[in-house]
Parts: C-alpha cells; structure tokens; sequence
C-alpha cells in the first residue's frame, strides 16, 4: 500500500498510534480520525510532515465523502478493553457497533477496495482448558467483547470482490506507545516492579492470556490490506505471540529487570477471561507471525520508565480517564445523551 492514502480510525490511541507512525515511515499519506481524549499532542511529533491529515471527529459523524479517494482502512476507533465497556454500556454499543459498522458502510459506499478491523480475542472469552481457533464459537463475557465480535459480524458480510475486509483479533497487547497504557497486564507488572519493586498477581495467577506486542499487531494489520484478496477477504486472524498463564509473565518480568522484584499472590479476580488462541491462520494463510517475545516488551517498557520517556500518569489508565472523561460531560453536557464520546 505504499504511497497510497489510508485512514486509520482511533489514531490518537495506543495502537493506533504507533500504526500511523509506521505507515507514514514507509510512505503512506495517512488521514489519522480521532476525538483525541487523550490528547492531540499524541501525534504532534508528525503535525509538521506533510503526507499527515488529521480529522478530529466522531466516527458515528463519518459519512461517504471523508472516504472518498482511499486505498485503505485501518478500523481502530472503539472502547479499548473489558473494564472500560463496562463503564457506560449503551455508549460501548453505540461506538464499537454502531459506529464502526457506520465506518464500515461509509467506506464501501465510497469504494474504497481494502479495509480491516481491529478486534479483540476477547471474543473467546470464558473459553475454558482448550485452545480456541478462529472457527472456535464465541463466548464473550463483557459489552467491549460482545460489541466487537457484533462489528466484526457485520462487517465480515460486507464483503464482496470490490469491497476486500478482513478482522484482527488482537491478543492482549503489550510495549511502548505515545499514548501508553499501563492498565495492561505486561506492561502494569513492568510498572509496578519499577515504581514499587513488587507485582501483585490477583485470581491465584493460573488464568491464560494470549499476548501480543503493539508493533506485531499494527504489522499484522498492514499484512492483512497487503495480502492477496482470496486469502483474507471475509476472515478473521488472530494474532498473537504466545499464550502464558498470569503467574508466568509475572516471573518472565521480574527475571527481565535487573533488580529484586517481588511477587505477591491474592486468589481473587473478578476478571473471568481465561483463555488460549491459536495463531497458526495468520501465518499459514497470510504469511505473517507474531516476532517480539514478552522479554522484549518488559526491556522496552522498562528502558522508557527508567529514561523518561514514558510516565505514570492519570491518561495511561484508560478507564479512570474514561471515567474523568464521562464525569466531566455529565456536568457541562447532560443533554447529550451520550457525550459522542470516542
């Protein structure tokens, strides 16, 4: 897609951010949509390069002609995580379906050709002892989930040989972000080593997550518009670098720092998320594996804490921010129903 204009929605988060850094390092013209509630100094490292537009607007406020001459679309904008949907129900519906089957149809009818989906392996929520592969049956266990997997439906039977979509089921992702999350297990556990030199693992530390590095994920997304149609048009993909259990990635974290950590185990949790993915359909359809191991993540998230080049602050936590965020617009916007939040 080199040298060919795309969009990629939510481009002020923590993916989508690094995903419009790279596409406009290997040449692309990026129109970069956002509301930017974490800021719009996110991508003011790129303000100046002339090959960047930036649209600050709602995606369920897209229409037909903000589409018009793309070659691509990179689909990002939605509540980020379980927690967060939990926060405001009807709005989570309203933005990660709604809106993004809005993104969706706008695209299609400005025919744009290429077009894929970042969604969550959240999807197979409570999936027990077995690992799930993208023909496993869904249980999603919050709204995030469940709103995303509806999207993902959506879209999927949108396809046609004009109209090339495809869905990334994210791993739970992990690494360095201009707009950096540390309410992510991988990268809480590096912060709380270096903050407090301790990790506490809630809910007895058994549970599995699949895990992923930020940077795979946005290679993975640009795979998949790169990929011949016939291999991903109407599909899903997982992606994913391996699958750990709790416990694991705490004792892979304190033996990556270079200093005592501790590592304290409380057996409650209400997360109920415990499962295993395969991500062998990427690779073997797609051609495209998951690279940067979880020692990768923790050196890298651990050098920017130890630098300065990223800090603990209140925006790194996406939930207490959503929350700050849904507070404050109740206050100086009750009338709008639902804040056209994100």
């Amino acid at each position: 897609m080199k040298s060919e204009t795309v969009m990629v929605t939510g481009a002020g988060g923590y993916i989508g951010s690094v995903l419009v850094d790279m596409l406009l390092e290997r040449g692309n013209a990026v129109v970069a949509v956002d509301r930017f509630f974490f800021g719009e100094d996110i991508l003011e490292p790129f303000i100046q390069n002339d090959q960047l537009q930036i649209i600050k607007k709602d995606i369920r406020d897209l229409g037909r002609s903000d589409f018009e001459g793309l070659s691509a679309v990179y689909d990002l904008a939605a509540f980020s995580n379980d927690p967060a949907g939990d926060l405001d129900p009807q709005l989570t519906w309203n933005v990660n379906h709604i809106g993004r089957h809005n993104v969706a149809i706008a695209a299609k009818e400005a025919g744009v050709p290429r077009y894929v989906m970042s969604s969550t392996c959240s999807i197979y929520g409570a999936a027990g002892d077995g690992i799930s592969d993208e023909t496993s049956p869904p249980n999603p266990v919050s709204v995030y989930a469940q709103s995303n997997h509806k999207a993902e439906t959506d879209l999927l039977a949108m396809c046609d040989e004009n109209f090339v979509a495809a869905s990334l089921r994210n791993a739970t992702v992990f690494g360095v972000s201009r707009r950096m999350r540390f309410d992510l297990v991988v990268n809480l556990m590096v912060l709380s080593a270096f903050e407090k030199g301790r990790i506490v693992i809630t809910g007895g530390g058994k549970q599995w997550r699949p895990l992923v590095h930020v940077r795979d994920v946005c290679e993975g997304l640009i795979a998949l518009t790169e990929a011949p149609p016939e291999a991903v048009n109407g599909k899903c993909f997982n992606i994913g670098f391996g699958n750990f259990q709790v416990r694991s990635i705490a004792s892979i974290v304190r033996e990556t720092i270079p200093f005592p950590i501790n590592i304290d185990i409380a057996p409650d949790d209400p997360d109920r998320r415990n499962y295993r993915v395969s991500f062998d359909r990427l690779r073997d359809e797609v051609g495209f594996a998951a690279s940067r191991s979880i020692e990768d993540g923790v050196r890298e998230v651990y050098e920017a804490l130890k630098y300065g080049d990223v800090e603990n602050i209140p925006k790194c936590s996406t939930v207490s921010w959503y929350r700050h965020i849904l507070e404050a617009q109740k206050l100086v916007a009750s009338v709008e129903l639902d804040g056209r939040l994100l």
